[in-house]
This record gives structure tokens, C-alpha cells and sequence, in this order.
């Protein structure tokens, strides 16, 4: 028997919603500096994750397995809706292949930092760096999706959770500080000046037609998620597994990543309030990571895993510069192809408005490219990891 004293489904769900509800508001409401370097994120995991080591909250419900099965695949669907290639290219030209440079150092930056640090951390570690990819490369729903899709353990997944955040507590003002350096970087790296002129001219028409949200579009995004939900179920058990990577669980991620890609191709994605919608979801799926996590299997091999971090990281920030040079684009695009990374659709509109306040919708546009390309990039970086793991 449970003793916990919060075991009920309805109270396990309670709990979840509840802590994303109130740490959210509290950034609203406070304003805060705190949540400038400790975003909301770290709270909705770590607070279930002290409720249900302390005995609290059960570790243990029907709602855990429920979220995971048919909760997380549903939001990744609606989270890919808005997705839109073509604006992103023609808006930002050449930067869009400096945040694919990017992509390419976080790729290849997990297995570098894997194998300096791999005989410190435990065998499966290797699962935590495909989770902390998938954030890396597109966001917060991507961790979540790849951590379902690797079975990554809840210690792997804390680590990812603390390794992303304490890395972005330091490159966020970098990318925010190098604004200072513009000049000079754009002379380095040989910007001309109608790269320069474009970005001034830049007029992004992202979907600004946001109309009234009325409830038949809640309807519309629960039964499209949970079709392809359904679908990707069903087909990933015939798929031939190629273990340890590709199992059935990875299918289905991939499965639904591209249906969600394909759907954002129709006129599903004028449906309003589908990124809304998508990341309440996410954060109430990372305090259910939290609430599942096993907080005494982080002590010993955090420290090694943040090393790893920060030289990740650096790989990941020589990518982006090698793109800047070969392809002659200017420091702002850069910093943003950075932040379309490493920190989503939360940061990337921080940086271009501080940069260049005109190329704030394209930085959105290109953290929405990122959710594209971020499952398939994880689960590529998590095989290059688990092919040194041996």
C-alpha cells in the first residue's frame, strides 16, 4: 500500500498542474530576477521531486504512465503545428544555416563531452545526453519527448534538467553581452553590407492573425493530437527496432514528429492557441519527470556531467562561429541561431530584441524550426553516444 500522503490520481494531478500554475504566475507577478537566471522550469521539476522523495507525494500512479503514453505524444503533435520552413529561410537568409551549424556542434558536442567523462558517470549516462540534446536543439518538449523515447532513467533526466540550466545561466548573457562586440565581429567575419541592409529591412508576417480562441479549436487540437497518437502507437510495434536507440518507444517520438511536421503543412496550422495549448502540457509533463525522479542517484555524478555541459557547449558555440565566418553573417543572427538552440522559443525573442529589436519574429520562427529538427538531432546525438559507451 501507498503511504504516501498524496497517492490519489486526482491528487497526483492536482500537484502537477498546480506547481507549474504557481511558479509561473509568481514570475508574472513578481517580476523577479530570480527567474532570470532560475527559470520557472527548474522549480516544476525539482518541487515534485522533493515532494515525492520526501514521501509526500507518490512516486508511483496510473497518471504518470498515462501522461506518458498518450499526454506527451499529443502535445509534441500540437507543439509542431506553427512550424514554417519556408518564412524562417526567406526571412533570415544565410542565419538559418548558422542555427543549423549550431545544431551540427550540439550534435557532434555530445559524443566529444561524452567520452572525457564517461568512466565518471553511470552506464546509461549516455541517455541523458540524447535527452539534453533534444532541449539543446529545439526545447523544453523535445527533452521531454526524447527522455520518453531513450526510456532515459529519471536520475539521467535530473541531470539534463540541471546541466541545461546551469549552462544557460552562463550563455544567456553571453549571447546577450556580445551585442558590445558587433563591429568588430562583423568585420572579422567579412559581412557585406546588404546582409546588413536586410536585416534592417526585415518585415516578418508571422501569423499574427491570432483569432479569438473559441472551444471548438481545443477540440480540433485534442482530436488531431490524439489521432496521430494513436497512429504512431500502432505502427511503431511493427517497425524492426535497432536496439539501443531505435526501440519501439523511439519510433512512436519520431512517428509523431513527422506527422506533427506533415500537419504543419495543412491549414491545421492557423488553428489559434496550438503553441499555447502544447506548453502548458510540456511543463505539467517535466513535473511529472520531477515527481518520478530518484533525487539520490544525481549527487555523484552531477559535477562530471556539468564538465561535460560546459565543454558541449563550447563545441556548440565553435560551430556557430565557424557557420558566422564560412557563410559571412553578421554577430546578431549569430547570437540568435544560438539562442534558437540552446534556449528555445524562451530566449531567442530575449536575444533579438535585445540585439535588433525587427528580427524579434523571425528568432521565434527560428526556435519553432528548432522543435522541427530537434528529436531527430537528439536521438542521432544519444546513437553517437551509446556507440562509446561500451
Amino acid at each position: 500500500m501507498d503511504e504516501s500522503y498524496i497517492s490519489s490520481p486526482v491528487g497526483v494531478l492536482t500537484v502537477l498542474c498546480g506547481v507549474g500554475a504557481i511558479f509561473f504566475w509568481l514570475e508574472e507577478r513578481t517580476k523577479a530576477k530570480l527567474f532570470n537566471y532560475f527559470p520557472p522550469l527548474i522549480f516544476i521539476y525539482a518541487l515534485p521531486a522533493v515532494m515525492s522523495n520526501t514521501g509526500l507525494l507518490t512516486n508511483t500512479s496510473p497518471v504518470y504512465d498515462w501522461l506518458s503514453s498518450a499526454v506527451l505524444p499529443m502535445f509534441l503533435v500540437i507543439m509542431l503545428l506553427k512550424v514554417d520552413v519556408g518564412s524562417t529561410i526567406r526571412m533570415m537568409g544565410r542565419g538559418i544555416f548558422v542555427m543549423l551549424f549550431g545544431t551540427a556542434g550540439v550534435v557532434l558536442g555530445a559524443p566529444i563531452a561524452f567520452v572525457l567523462v564517461k568512466d565518471k558517470l553511470p552506464e546509461d549516462a549516455w541517455k541523458a545526453f540524447g535527452s539534453l540534446a533534444g532541449s539543446w536543439i529545439g526545447g523544453t518538449g523535445n527533452m521531454a519527448a526524447v527522455t520518453e523515447g531513450l526510456e532515459t532513467s529519471p536520475a539521467g533526466f535530473g541531470l539534463a534538467v540541471l546541466g541545461d540550466n546551469l549552462v544557460y545561466m552562463i550563455w544567456l548573457p553571453i549571447l546577450l553581452g556580445s551585442k558590445s562586440f558587433a563591429k568588430g565581429f562583423n568585420r572579422f567575419m567579412r559581412v557585406d553590407d546588404e546582409r546588413m541592409q536586410m536585416l534592417e529591412n526585415v518585415q516578418a508576417q508571422t501569423e499574427d492573425r491570432q483569432k479569438n480562441v473559441k472551444m471548438r479549436h481545443f477540440l480540433y487540437l485534442l482530436v488531431l493530437g490524439f489521432i496521430c497518437t494513436w497512429a504512431a502507437q500502432t505502427l511503431s510495434g511493427s517497425l524492426p527496432e535497432i536496439k539501443p536507440v531505435l526501440t519501439a518507444s523511439s519510433w512512436k517520438i519520431l512517428l509523431i514528429t513527422t506527422m506533427g511536421l506533415l500537419l504543419s503543412l495543412t491549414p491545421a496550422r492557423r488553428i489559434p492557441a496550438s503553441h499555447e495549448l502544447a506548453m502548458a502540457l510540456v511543463y505539467i509533463f517535466v513535473a511529472n519527470m520531477g515527481a518520478k525522479a530518484d533525487v539520490s542517484g544525481l549527487t555523484s555524478s552531477a559535477a562530471w556531467f556539468i564538465l561535460a555541459c560546459f565543454i558541449w557547449i563550447g563545441v556548440h558555440g565553435a560551430f556557430c562561429l565557424l557557420g558566422a565566418y564560412l557563410l559571412r553573417v553578421d554577430l546578431h543572427s549569430t547570437a540568435i541561431a544560438s539562442a534558437a538552440n540552446i534556449g528555445g522559443a524562451a530566449s531567442a525573442p530575449v536575444v533579438a530584441s535585445h540585439h535588433n529589436e525587427k528580427l524579434v519574429p523571425v528568432s521565434i520562427l527560428m526556435a519553432l524550426l528548432g522543435y522541427a529538427i530537434g528529436n531527430y538531432g537528439a536521438f542521432f546525438a544519444a546513437w553517437l553516444c551509446s556507440l562509446l559507451s561500451g
